[in-house]
């Protein structure tokens, strides 16, 4: 009986030792053809553009060989003529500054505006549009605007201030107000984009979790700060991020209002960097591209460090 089931089994065939068939070329082509665009951008724009300022702060250029080539290398000579001038440790003090404060206010008032709009009332989609209109306008309009009404003599703080008994500020010609008016304003122009990602992530968070736990009989604030506050943490993780790198680099605004005076008070790492690069008869191309480098190196430690603290959170 054993032999005649053994007889029946069938034999095995030489295609189990096969290996199995390849993709056909023509989709690997198709897979790199819709890449291609993507890495020709990526090269065009970030990689080859970085590759240039780094090459510009090793090297000694000037006018002349910055047009027609030819610039001796100089290592880390720009770097350590940076690090070495005055300048270097208040713009640094005053980027910090500058960036922290911002993504305080920022994310705290966009955070607060967010859960105040989550409540459905009337007009909310309207008041929402509304708040979205300082981060569109262009950064050159909102940077006027806010000199026009911190201005010593005819602005509208300073009137507003007078006609309830209070001195006028000299909001943009004191160095002790300088940093504050710049940080003002963008604060008011960083808080419709926190506005806008944090209530899309409130949205996204279900009712019923709410529910559950005002039935356990958790008040409102424990709701939000239990709650609430540890499932928006990605995406608050996400926004200030995104703030940090984009406040970093704010130029436009800080050199319309106050072009990083009086006397370097609201000078940070991007004012530096433009004002070497451009701002002189005598353009310094090497420590102007060696600032915005550590600009950059400032930029990417933070981005190691958001991308380090995503893999330790439980999946």
């Amino acid at each position: 009986m054993a032999q005649n089931v053994l007889d029946r089994a069938p034999a095995p065939t030489a295609d189990l030792g096969r290996r199995p068939p390849r993709r056909p070329r023509s989709g690997q082509w198709t897979a790199w053809a819709f890449l291609a665009p993507v890495v020709v951008y990526l090269v065009a724009c970030y990689a080859y553009p970085l590759y240039r300022n780094l090459d510009l702060s090793l090297r000694h250029y000037t006018v002349r060989s910055f047009v027609q080539g030819g610039a001796p290398f100089s290592g880390v000579d720009n770097y350590q003529r940076v690090l070495s001038d005055p300048t270097f440790g208040p713009a640094l003090l005053h980027t910090v500054i500058f960036t922290g404060v911002s993504l305080i206010f920022q994310f705290s008032i966009g955070l607060a505006l967010a859960v105040f709009f989550t409540g459905h009332f009337k007009l909310a989609a309207t008041l929402r549009a509304l708040f979205l209109v300082p981060w569109l306008l262009p950064l050159i309009v909102s940077a006027s605007t806010w000199s026009w009404l911190l201005n010593s003599e005819s602005g509208l703080v300073n009137a507003a201030l007078r006609a309830v008994g209070f001195g006028g500020v000299n909001w943009l010609t004191s160095p002790a107000w300088a940093l504050t008016s710049v940080t003002i304003a963008n604060i008011w122009i960083g808080i419709p984009f926190n506005l806008a990602v944090l209530y899309s992530g409130l949205q996204a968070i279900p009712a019923d979790i709410h529910e559950a736990a005002a039935l356990d009989g958790a008040s409102g604030w424990q709701r939000f700060w239990r709650v609430t506050f540890p499932l928006l943490r990605p995406v608050s993780a996400i926004v200030l991020l995104l703030g940090l790198v984009y406040t970093l680099k704010v130029f436009d605004i800080i050199w319309i209002m106050t072009r990083g005076g009086p006397t370097d008070s609201s000078t940070t790492f991007a004012t530096w960097s433009y004002r070497l690069s451009f701002g002189n008869l005598l353009p310094q191309f090497g420590p102007g591209a060696a600032v915005g480098n550590l600009l950059i190196i400032m930029a990417m430690v933070f981005g190691l460090l958001h991308i380090r603290m995503q893999r330790r959170q439980p999946s």
